[in-house]
Order: C-alpha cells, then structure tokens, then sequence
C-alpha cells in the first residue's frame, strides 16, 4: 500500500480527499438545510417532483409550477439521476449528487494546472481556489439546480480542449449541451478558441453542434411541450432583443446607465477578483465566458447579476482555466513573473472566499435551522398524516416534502394562481378543475397577511384535520361547494 501510494501523485491523492471530505460535508449541509425546511418548491421541490414522475414513467408535469420539466428546460441530464428514485428516492439524490459533481470539478482544473505549470502543489491550489470560489459555492447552497453539471462538464471541456485530448472533450460537450438550452453561451465560444487555437474542424463542429442543440431545445423540445421556444425573453432590457439593439444606436447613455445600474459593476469584480484579475494578461482562454458575463449583466432578473445565485457557476471554470493559461506564459522570476502572480491569486482567492463564500467561519456562511429544529419536526409530523396519493397545496417550504405525488401546490395555488403556467396568462385566477381535486391543505399556524387572505375566501370548505404548535392541516369538506373568488 505504502508503494503504491507513492507512486501516485500526492498532490491528486490529497485533492481526492479533499473532493470526498467538500461533496460529503456540503451534501450532507445542504440536506440538512432542506430538512430544516431551507428550500421551496421553487427550485428543489419541482426538480423532485418532475424526476420522481419520470422514475414512475409518467409525464414529469410539475405541479408546482405548471409546467413540463423538460419544457420549461430540457435538461435531459437529469436523466442520469432517474434511477435512484428506482431504488431509494428521497432529497438525498439532489444534494448529494450536486456537491459530487461540483466537487469532481476540480479534478480538470488540477490536472491542466499540474501540466501548464509544472507543480503538484500549485496544482492543487487551483483545484481548491475552483471549489471555494463564491459562484461555485453560491449555486452549491442555493437549493438544487441541473446547472451543477455545468460545474463539471465546462472544465473537463477545458482541459480536454487544452490537452487535445479529444475523447474526453467530445464527452464533456456532450454532457454540457444536455443540461440546458443556453449553454451554447460558453459552448459556442470554447469551440471558437479550439477553431482558433488547436483543431479548425472539431472547434466549428463544436460551435455548430451547440448553435443546433439550441435551436432544437428552443423550438422543438420546449415549444412541444409548452407552446413556446423560451420564457425568458422579458430579460432583455429596453423591450427585448431588437428594442435593446435599437436603443444602443439611439440611447447610449441610457444603456450605459443601465449596465452600471443595481450592482452590476459590482458582480463582475466578484467574479473576477478571486483570480485577481490575473487572466487579463493573456484572456484568450478566459474570454471563453465573456458571452455568459454579457448576458448575465445584460438581464433584467437580478438573480443572474449577483454571485450567489446558479447563473454565475458556468463562467467560473474559463476564469480560473484562464487564469492558469496566464500565469503559465510568465516569466519564472522578476517581479512581473510567475511567483509574484501566484502570491496575488492566492491572497485574493482566501480574501474572496472568505467575504463572499459560504465557507465555515466565512462571512457569508448561511444561518439555517437544523432538522432538529421544532418548527421543522412539527412539519414532519403533519406530513406524516397526509395520504401518499393526496392531492395537496402547501406552504411553500413544505412542497418539497411533499413531492412524491402526482399533484402538489405551492398555495395559494390553485385556488389562485401564483407562479403558475408557462406566462402570466393564469396569475392570480383560480385554477378551478385543479382546484376541486385539493383534498388537504398543509399551511402554518400563523399565517401572513397575504396568505390569511387567500384562505378566508376557502376556509369554509376546508375542516382542520390535524395540528400542532405550528402547522395546521384541513381537509376538504366535499359537502361545502368552494366559494367564488371575490
């Protein structure tokens, strides 16, 4: 044993274990954060919904939203996970599998590392800089997102593309283009740089290939399944794609305004800092996510211009793969070269990591409740009472425990429509077919205005079936017709 270990590299051996201990403590943190009823059915609750119904070979419409979970994306790398709702399905599936993957991320970030700068350990820094950078830990902790993959594909791409190595590149593009239908945002400009760069026909199949797969998501896959190629187009500034074009030739200053507008400025220094800018040098790798910075800045959804959120993880790998190419090209001496680089990105990697990750003892670290929290073992006892095949509208953070069913809600849905349908066509209406089959109600004791509202218009159809200290369950009373919306 002890002649094989030495044999290997130590410093992959020591960034296997620190691959391990990162994907069992944040898995296992992000399972007890939805045990402490942390996630919403927005996003986790729907993903589980959606994979549960493929496992049981049914259309994975998604109840608490509205729509096909193919359709609202195609991702069709969930696929991979279906099988072990097979066997074992639980939340388990979602967290553990996120932190895994993310996690294994790191592996081509050492190993490109290890070859371009000719060093095991600073190869492993930048295996860990990768992990604790905040965008990779922000879409971490931020409920369950299919864009964790992206976490693993885009720098297996990378190096793969930078190594030639083009078995495990055609893999990882692959890979790539079945989580999501914008990927083509870093596909397309990975395979320019490999068209410029390294081999003209793979880099422009590639780009191709990326242009196609999202042409075919849009308006194929998700136009079948929800009528329309994109629901985001209202993220487009000044009136979507033509009125931005326009307002750019005839507004200038009001499009610049814009783009130093609600922290923008700010995002791309967080995004950047960690690698202290380092790749500014020689961008030609890191340009590799100009595109998605672009339209991360470009949108009008706040959410895609702040760091913590899963919008940013994609852009991360060709910064720091980038920051790599730059450092590699120094000189090994002089206060210009290599060593003096190093010492930057190092120091800005622990600064950024800890003000803006959610790292222990960092300042962003998430406060949450524990499962052993009471308000969350009181949610588990009054999930425990409802059927198995009931249909349910519940408060937003018990959806997600109450997933494995055909029909869930996130209330007041579908009694009136929150958050629901494919436009805002159904908002605030009642969903009257969905809303007869509610047979339970799962709601808290004290309830906010909004929802106090919504439930004094039904109230009387509903009899209290169960209660503790902080959750109520009613039941329909099929004898009481459901009042008319005021």
């Amino acid at each position: 044993m002890k002649l094989w270990l030495r044999s290997r590299d130590p410093g992959l051996l020591a960034l296997c274990g620190i691959i391990v201990a990162f994907s069992v403590y944040y898995g296992s943190l992000t399972l007890n954060i939805h045990h402490g009823l942390g996630t919403a059915a927005y996003d986790s609750g729907l993903y589980d919904q959606g994979m549960w119904l493929l496992s049981r070979f049914r259309s994975p419409f998604v109840t608490t939203m509205g729509r096909n979970l193919l359709g609202d994306h195609p991702s069709f790398i969930l696929l991979v996970l279906v099988p072990f709702y097979w066997f074992a399905p639980g939340a388990w599936i979602l967290f553990w599998s996120q932190a895994a993957v993310i996690g294994l991320g790191a592996l081509p970030v050492y190993l490109y590392a290890r070859q371009a700068l000719r060093s095991s350990r600073l190869a492993l820094f930048f295996g860990v800089a990768y992990l604790v950078h905040p965008a990779v830990l922000g879409a971490l902790l931020e409920n369950y997102h299919p864009d964790s993959f992206l976490g693993l594909f885009v720098p297996i791409a990378l190096w793969a593309a930078l190594s030639r190595r083009w078995g495990w590149y055609a893999f990882a593009v692959v890979g790539a283009l079945l989580v999501k239908e914008d990927v083509a945002l870093v596909i397309v400009p990975l395979g320019l740089w490999v068209a410029a760069r390294r081999d003209r026909r793979i880099g422009l199949v590639t780009a191709g290939a990326a242009v196609l797969t999202t042409v075919v998501a849009m308006f194929v896959v998700m136009r079948s399944l929800i009528g329309v190629p994109t629901r985001n187009a209202w993220r487009i500034p000044f009136g979507g794609p033509s009125g931005f074009l326009s307002a750019v030739f005839t507004r200038p200053q009001d499009v610049a305004s814009y783009f130093t507008s609600e922290g923008r400025p700010w995002y791309l220094v967080q995004m950047m800092f960690p690698m202290a800018f380092q790749f500014l040098r020689r961008p030609g790798v890191a340009v590799v996510s100009a595109l998605v910075l672009f339209t991360n800045v470009l949108s009008t959804y706040w959410y895609q211009f702040h760091i913590e959120y899963h919008y940013s993880i994609v852009a991360v790998p060709a910064l720091v793969f980038g920051t790599i190419w730059a450092i590699s090209h120094l000189p090994s001496t002089g206060w210009r070269g290599r060593r003096v680089a190093l010492m930057g990105v190092m120091a800005a990697t622990g600064v950024s990591a800890f003000l803006w990750s959610p790292i222990p003892l960092g300042r962003s670290f998430p406060s949450y409740w524990e499962p052993d929290h009471p308000v969350a073992v009181a949610a588990r006892e009054a999930v425990a009472e409802i059927p198995d095949s009931a249909v349910v509208a519940a408060h937003f953070r018990l959806a997600p425990h109450l997933a494995y069913r055909d029909e869930i809600y996130q209330f007041p849905t579908p009694f009136r429509a929150v958050l629901y349908g494919v436009g805002l066509e159904l908002e605030g209406t009642r969903l009257t077919e969905r809303a007869e089959r509610v047979e339970f109600l799962v709601l808290q004791r004290e309830l906010s205005q909004e929802a106090s509202d919504d439930f004094a218009v039904i109230g009387d159809a509903f009899d209290e079936y169960f209660s503790n200290d902080f959750w109520i369950v009613w039941q329909r009373d099929r004898l009481t017709p459901l009042p008319p919306m005021p």
